[in-house]
Order: structure tokens, then sequence, then C-alpha cells
């Protein structure tokens, strides 16, 4: 089943994003305010497997043709998302820079392993410091490649 998330996406601008449903519908949270554990109790049994496989992210293909995302750039995240219950942007106060490229179906967070629950601040600060760093160094060469190593980290450890 399809849904819609609402996201930030390039400019602070929001965007509905969509992906296949993967949580019960009576225990979804929206707003991000509490992330994806493992052996959460929200997620269903076909929708572990989903997750696992990064398949949930599928029909976020048709975001990126309505020109809403990119194949690589930052991960969206959800607007109440946070690292040791401080907002993302309350971590660190380059946060809201990652908004100046499109989101991403991947990124180079998520080829180096940084993907998953945001349980310490460094979760987020890894993360932030790829997306920053993709940001500054920007090239097609770079893009093939992440799409390239997306490839070898569809199933990952982190992907629940």
């Amino acid at each position: 089943m399809l849904f819609v998330q609402r996201r930030l996406g390039r400019g602070n601008q929001f965007f509905e994003m969509l992906k296949f449903r993967s949580m019960r519908v009576e225990k979804n949270d929206q707003n991000g305010d509490r992330s994806t554990a493992r052996d959460d109790d929200r997620i269903t049994r076909i929708g572990a497997f989903i997750r696992a496989t990064s398949i949930d992210e599928l029909p976020q293909l048709i975001n990126v043709l309505r020109g809403d995302m990119s194949v690589v750039g930052p991960r969206p995240h959800a607007l109440g998302s946070r690292a040791k219950n401080k907002y993302f942007w309350e971590v660190d106060g380059q946060y809201w820079q990652r908004h100046s490229l499109k989101p991403g179906l991947t990124g180079l967070a998520q080829v180096r392993g940084h993907r998953g629950a945001t349980e310490r601040e460094k979760d987020l600060t890894d993360r932030l410091q790829s997306d920053l760093e993709y940001i500054a160094g920007w090239s097609l060469r770079r893009d093939i490649q992440i799409i390239a190593k997306t490839l070898w980290v569809l199933r990952h450890e982190n992907a629940y």
C-alpha cells in the first residue's frame, strides 16, 4: 500500500514523499517523533522485509520524476526527527545546509552505512558530515559512484 509522508526538501520547502507502507496504520508517526528502531513494534511482518531490502523506497522514483527529489542527495528526514532527544537542527546548526540540494533516494551517508535510528547525537553528525561533504564536492562522477555503491548496501544491518 502506498502512502505519503511530508518532508522538507530543497530550500526548506515541503513536498510529499511516497513510500510503501511498512508500519501499522494505527501506530503511524507522521512527524517522525519516534525513530524507527530494531524490533520496532510498529513494523508489520511484510514491512520488516520491504524495509530490510529498501523496497519501501521504490515509490520515491515517482518523486524523482516529479522533480521533488534526485537520485543522489541527502536523504529527507521527518521534521520531528531527533537524536538523543534533540531536534536535528539543535544538535548541529549546519543541519539546514543539507537542504541546499534536492533530497535523494540514496546518498553518501547511506553508502557509508549511516542509516537507521539516531539514538546518539553522533548518529546524526556522521550523516550530516557526509551530506555536507557530498554538497561541497558534488560531481557527476561521484553520483555514479554512489549509485553503484548503493547496490551493495540495499540490504544493510541498519535498514529496519
